[in-house]
């Protein structure tokens, strides 16, 4: 259980930070710079949930939210060959597949695509999409972590489908993708 009773503690001033199983790193290590980016991406689906969108659509957005601070968890301890006293939060397959789930569900009300779509249209779709293109960033920074240290590899496939989700969604968002604003190659070359 978290329980914090004051938010400053000064021991970050120096610019290096705990991780969760204690380690002392620099606010700057790629490890910060993963679970920071899923940090900003949870904030960012606050404000799109923030913009309105439907009650079911908002229901999956909460729950992917908490998911979101168990990925960041899970980042934030380092896989160890040696068992912890108390075992690290991992994002799971299950929780994958939960995605999976939510993006067929919402695909089958969807026409395919002829073209590749602008971001935009609705408040809550251009919502979306930001969050789709954030994710997209934040996967690669996990990707750059895994390089050096090993980690969970469901943190990755999870962002991954995390971000189709968003896109799914974000058309559907957009009138069930009626109201998508497709890309019109070199339409303005003249």
């Amino acid at each position: 259980m978290v329980y914090l009773n004051r938010i400053y503690t000064k021991t970050g001033d120096g610019g290096a930070t705990s991780l969760g199983d204690g380690k002392r790193v620099l606010k700057t290590d790629l490890r910060i710079t993963a679970y920071g980016g899923v940090d900003e991406l949870n904030s960012i689906l606050g404000v799109t949930l923030a913009a309105g969108l439907p009650e079911n659509m908002s229901t999956i957005l909460f729950r992917i939210q908490n998911d979101l601070f168990d990925l960041g968890a899970d980042l934030c301890v380092p896989e160890s060959d040696t068992a912890p006293e108390f075992p690290a939060l991992r994002i799971t397959a299950a929780q994958v597949e939960q995605l999976e789930h939510w993006i067929d569900a919402a695909n089958e009300c969807l026409q395919p695509l002829t073209s590749f779509i602008l971001p935009g249209g609705k408040p809550g779709a251009a919502h979306l999409h930001l969050a789709r293109t954030v994710c997209r960033r934040v996967e690669i920074g996990v990707l750059a972590l895994a390089a050096r240290d090993q980690i969970n590899p469901q943190t990755v496939i999870y962002l991954n489908r995390l971000s189709d989700l968003l896109f799914v969604l974000a058309r559907v968002a957009n009138d069930e993708g009626r109201g998508d604003i497709l890309w019109v190659p070199g339409a303005n070359r003249g």
